[in-house]
């Protein structure tokens, strides 16, 4: 689940910013409400429970969360599509340092996000040419960071209702705090936010439907994903030669496939959820660029709910409070949370 945080404008060519507006303006124009939805006889009954499963969790987030009570997803749109933006990244050949794109709300982010995937496709064809390393992903949610109501999309719905309401939860905290140009701080946040969410809510709903055993091997290979991509970050830091270090790229790319077929093929008994991961494009360093991204700093707001006697109002204040910090001094103070330090 990435997001994508919209700011249109700044250094953005005519060409990205016309899509952008278009893309957002049928997102916005085609949107539906939940409520009446649900009460039409048009709704199909599968469409109809989901849709109400959304309101009753938006309801609920607002009152034992303290999320924004707005019209974010309390609409639907239907776009007919797999994805609402594609997302493409891009780093040099020998660095894992992505190529950023800034924006006047969003500040500096990691990627550029296309409503059409031909457009993406032939940005990522440009910047390969022009020797960056590049990935496209499509992304099924975003968040506009308040500016606009966010409805629920289509693409979400392909998702189980634990993942959909942890996405909701995850969404709307974008919405409670954000930090221009600061992707870790604010991925981690409202990761934080949406899995915690996502727990105090399976206490009162224990059937909710769910993949635990997907969300492990997700986590486990991230860790691998992630132990491979820091050998890297150390072989593009070193004073080898551009050549030697292309040739330990590869083989550090590869041991990652080796990390997988032993997953695949051991703990998790012959199952491959990567499989269509791995067979899409070539490994390099723009595919590892989004694994880590919503993780980082998880641990530090964990501690920092605990050190704010779990009570959200409290917690969002305390973030605030690291939010207004200088980014090196707010990173500081991330590490410390983590460690079991408390705050400076």
């Amino acid at each position: 689940m990435i997001t994508l945080s919209l700011g249109l404008g700044g250094c953005a060519s005519a060409a990205y910013y016309a899509q952008a507006v278009a893309g957002q303006w049928q997102v916005l124009r085609d949107r539906q409400d939940l409520a009446t939805l649900i009460a039409s006889p048009d709704t199909g009954p599968r469409l109809k429970q989901r849709l109400q499963a959304v309101l009753e969790a938006r309801d609920w987030v607002v009152q034992a969360l303290d999320l924004p009570d707005n019209g974010s997803y309390r609409r639907y749109v239907d776009l007919h599509r797999d994805y609402v933006v594609w997302n493409v990244y891009a780093t040099p050949e020998l660095s894992l340092s992505p190529l950023q794109h800034c924006f006047p709300v969003a500040g500096c982010v990691a990627y550029q996000g296309w409503y059409q995937e031909p457009a993406a496709r032939a940005q990522a064809r440009a910047l390969a040419a022009q020797g960056y390393d590049v990935a496209l992903g499509g992304v099924p949610a975003y968040s506009t960071l308040g500016w606009f109501d966010d409805p629920l999309m289509s693409p979400m719905l392909r998702w189980d209702d634990a993942t959909l309401i942890e996405t909701l939860i995850h969404e709307l905290a974008h919405q409670k705090l954000y930090v221009p140009g600061d992707t870790a701080f604010n991925e981690s946040f409202a990761e934080f936010v949406g899995q915690e969410g996502l727990r105090q809510y399976r206490r009162l709903h224990p059937d909710l439907p769910g993949n635990a055993s997907l969300e492990r091997r997700r986590r486990e290979f991230t860790q691998r994903v992630l132990a491979r991509r820091a050998q890297l970050a150390t072989l593009y830091a070193s004073a080898l030669s551009e050549p030697l270090q292309r040739v330990l790229k590869a083989e550090t790319l590869q041991g990652l496939q080796r990390d997988y077929q032993q997953l695949r093929e051991g703990d998790w008994q012959g199952q491959g959820p990567y499989d269509a991961w791995f067979a899409e494009a070539p490994l390099n360093n723009a595919r590892l660029l989004p694994f880590g991204l919503y993780d980082a700093g998880v641990p530090a707001f964990a501690a920092l709910y605990a050190q704010s006697g779990g009570e959200w109002p409290r917690f969002y204040a305390r973030a605030a409070q690291l939010a207004r910090l200088p980014a090196a001094q707010r990173a500081q103070a991330l590490r410390q949370l983590a460690a079991g330090a408390g705050l400076p």
